[in-house]
């Protein structure tokens, strides 16, 4: 299955467990696992909810893909940003 989310990439760089994201959630771990292994997805709610538990753009947990031919890039950064890390 293609990486969708970037999920597990930035609870690390937040250093927060899927354990700490299934807690604040709600949810089951093994579904937040399931999340961080890009072997199903959130609904775009509970994606707004994870962007805003984490203090990112709800953008930077997906990954940018090149619809013409399938192939994962870099994760989106809005237009204007010139330095995402900034």
């Amino acid at each position: 299955m293609e990486d969708i989310n970037r999920i597990k990439l930035i609870l690390v760089e937040k250093k927060k467990t899927a354990k700490w994201l299934a807690e604040s959630l709600g949810k089951d771990p093994a579904t937040v696992s399931k999340w961080c292994t890009n072997t199903s997805q959130p609904s775009i709610e509970t994606f707004l909810a994870i962007a805003r538990l984490l203090g990112v753009d709800i953008t930077e947990l997906l990954v940018r893909s090149d619809v013409n031919r399938g192939i994962a890039a870099e994760p989106f950064v809005p237009y204007g940003i010139t330095d995402p890390l900034e």
